[in-house]
């Protein structure tokens, strides 16, 4: 229950907004921020003064201590907050977004949180809890537990009842941590405490449960806005089956081997849950379609903004951000929703400091050249500049780079050239491995599923190095050509230096 009662404020943009996050969604935040006029607030670790973000706040503060937990410390955020009197917060993704605790002391301070409502977050941000009430609102979802798992023999009983394998996947926060897949008896009582462990250290809460495990399905979520009234739409799909331990790598729409009336319902209904419990805000209704059918299991919601809204706004033509800060100011949305359309396809690629030719192993340091591309229907949103360093203690995405096209291979022939002419260094990324990943035969195809990435990966390490140089030099002039043969002016990528490009290189070497 609340603490205060919450004062009542007359619809109108917030004046203010601490942006509680750091990196590339910081940076995303603030443009929108100073766009709309907004006073824009930031906060930030010892070992992050010089991220971009900071360059476009009005005024920021150090927030003082362990720079692995400042940004997890709800009491030393919500004291930077009435420091610099903030009228708004705005969480992010990551840290303390999906923290309900902390969305209700920032309304308790009689500020404005830029996202669900506290009962909304624990009715959705919750995976239990938004099982729960999807399965009330009609929406199927996969047969699981119902209750966080109790010990290793209950988790044992229910397993054998659910049957092998199943999934055991921490009850808050996301992005693969604290999940774990058990093929048999003898996994599960390890697993289950490795994914409690996991899930406690990375969102302070240990509860896990268990669900099946479907071994070949696709990842398809809808983008949900609410407007906290009891009205709710959807803004389409976005597929997101290219994953490395259930880390997502790749997102596209509309989703390519979902046909548009199944894509519709699945959307229906993601609006229909969200209305069901007056959600605040943007939204991602997560749901697992088995390889080969159109059937489609509600799987959890992620009650914030998702690292791929970009997607959804390429598409849209929306600023998923604004949408956020003028429902929580009580505006409603900018648009009518009976009128907006989806055109075209988008795609995004997440810039990541790993190492593909090395296991994934992160890459850490100083990146001393960083270029990011641009041209035609492409989008940048990174934080990673020349001078900076990739930290060990956050998460080591750096940017994301996503092309629009009014078809599906436009967009990907433009997405290969921008990721081929993205260069940091001597800082490993993932863009040349993924520029070859969507240029593989049955990624073009629209062919691939969650594991596909993992059997990918291991035949191209079979098949050797030369084999990766060829396939990665034949994507980029392929692009290229297509994209001139219709019509388009195109130069090749600056990574290009007339000799092989191996996604398994540094991109150090190509500097």
């Amino acid at each position: 229950m609340s603490a205060s009662p919450r004062r009542r404020r007359s619809a109108a943009l917030p004046r203010s907004v601490l942006i509680a996050n750091r990196g590339e969604i910081a940076l995303r935040v603030a443009r929108t921020a100073r766009r709309l006029g907004l006073e824009v607030l930031g906060l930030f670790s010892s070992a992050d003064a010089g991220l971009p973000h900071l360059r476009l706040c009005h005024r920021a503060v150090e927030l003082d201590g362990d720079p692995r937990a400042v940004y997890l410390d709800l009491k030393k955020v919500l004291a930077a907050a009435k420091r610099l009197k903030a009228e708004a917060v705005h969480p992010g993704y990551g840290f303390l977004a999906e923290n309900d605790d902390f969305a209700e002391a920032v309304e308790d301070a009689g500020l404005l949180f830029v996202g669900p409502a506290p009962e909304q977050s624990r009715a959705l941000g919750d995976k239990l809890a938004a099982r729960e009430a999807a399965r009330k609102a009609g929406v199927p979802t996969v047969p699981g537990t119902r209750e966080p798992v109790e010990g290793a023999e209950a988790g044992k009983r229910i397993a054998a009842e659910i049957g092998y394998p199943v999934l055991i996947k921490a009850s808050a926060g996301g992005g693969g941590r604290g999940m774990r897949v058990v093929a048999r008896p003898s996994q599960l009582e390890e697993s289950l405490a490795r994914a409690s462990s996991e899930a406690q250290a990375a969102f302070g809460d240990g509860r896990v449960f268990i669900e099946k495990y479907f071994e070949q399905v696709r990842h398809v979520e809808i983008q949900v806005l609410g407007d906290g009234q009891g009205g709710a739409v959807s803004l389409g799909e976005r597929e997101c089956s290219v994953q490395r331990r259930h880390q997502k790598l790749i997102e596209e729409s509309a989703a390519p081997a979902l046909p548009p009336r199944a894509a519709k319902k699945m959307g229906d209904l993601a609006a229909k849950l969200a209305a069901s419990v007056k959600y605040r805000g943007a939204g991602t209704m997560e749901f697992l379609v088995p390889a080969g059918t159109t059937d489609f299991y509600f799987i959890e919601t992620n009650a914030r903004l998702q690292v791929e809204h970009p997607v959804t706004e390429l598409r849209t033509g929306l600023d998923l951000v604004e949408e956020q800060l003028r429902v929580a100011g009580g505006l409603g949305f900018s648009f009518e929703p009976s009128k907006l359309r989806a055109e075209g396809h988008a795609i995004e690629a997440r810039v990541i400091a790993e190492d593909p030719g090395a296991g994934f192993r992160p890459s850490l340091g100083r990146m001393d050249a960083v270029h990011w591309p641009s041209g035609p229907g492409v989008r940048v949103d990174a934080w990673a500049e020349a001078g900076l360093e990739v930290s060990p203690y956050y998460d080591s995405l750096l940017g994301k780079v996503l092309a629009w096209g009014r078809t599906r291979e436009e967009a990907l022939d433009r997405l290969t050239l921008a990721l081929h002419e993205t260069l940091i260094a001597p800082v490993v990324t993932t863009a040349p491995f993924l520029a070859r990943v969507i240029n593989e035969p049955a990624f073009r195809a629209g062919a691939y599923d969650t594991g596909w990435l993992a059997a990918l990966t291991l035949e191209a390490k079979s098949n050797g190095k030369r084999r990766a140089e060829l396939g990665a030099n034949a994507a980029v002039l392929a692009a290229a050509e297509r994209l001139s043969r219709n019509g388009h002016a195109t130069v090749l990528p600056a990574t290009w230096r007339g000799r092989p490009l191996s996604p398994w290189q540094t991109n150090a070497e190509d500097a």
